[in-house]
């Protein structure tokens, strides 16, 4: 029998993660819900998740020093999923009732207010997916749940002969689009959120364990 990868959520103080714990466990992973530094280095796979505001989160997230944790990640080609806010956190800032909060930056870009006739986006939406998804194999057809009023409105990464460019997901909302997910290497995210996108959720939740 194969050994189940050990996932580590990041607990960051960021709302209620036991959801996304049980998610994981289900889509094939052993799960710890943990802050430890090292424990979260360790892992095969580490999810970032993340609710309410963006500067609220980097504040959490640096308490543990969880920026420098998903840099030491990447730098070792480790696998890391950002999940709503754990995904926003990854690019470069964030601008929230005219304050800006530096991020991650492992992607340039900057998530602000969506511009749609109704905020937030909540509830089902369907996603553009570009050719060769590892992520959404079998569900780029599927429809998935957001629940946000702040996204990425436009894709700023420059890649270059020596590096593969990210794969970027798309959807739309009252007519304005927005990053729904992305997969660079071994960073992938989400806007939407896996846990509460029954089916298909599932199944793009075992797509990501199962390259652990």
């Amino acid at each position: 029998m194969s050994r189940r990868p050990k996932v580590v959520v990041l607990d960051y103080g960021s709302g209620n993660l036991r959801s996304g714990v049980r998610a994981v466990e289900r889509a094939g992973a052993d799960v710890e819900l943990t802050s430890d530094f090292e424990a979260g280095l360790a892992a095969d796979g580490l999810l970032v998740p993340g609710v309410g505001a963006y500067a609220a989160c980097m504040e959490g997230l640096r308490a543990i020093k969880g920026e420098r944790l998903i840099g030491r990640r990447l730098a070792g080609g480790r696998p890391v999923l950002g999940i709503c806010v754990g995904m926003q956190i990854l690019f470069a800032r964030g601008v929230e009732h005219g304050i800006e909060t530096e991020g991650c930056d492992e992607w340039p870009g900057t998530v602000e207010r969506l511009r749609a006739p109704v905020v937030p986006h909540m509830g089902w939406n369907t996603v553009e997916v570009p050719d060769g998804s590892r992520l959404f194999d079998g569900v780029a057809d599927e429809r998935f749940y957001f629940v946000h009023s702040y996204g990425v409105r436009e894709w700023e990464l420059v890649t270059n002969d020596r590096t593969e460019a990210p794969l970027v997901t798309w959807a739309e909302h009252g007519g304005d689009r927005f990053v729904a997910a992305v997969e660079n290497g071994p960073l992938w995210a989400t806007q939407f959120h896996p846990e509460k996108s029954g089916d298909a959720g599932a199944a793009l939740l075992r797509n990501w364990v199962a390259t652990l």
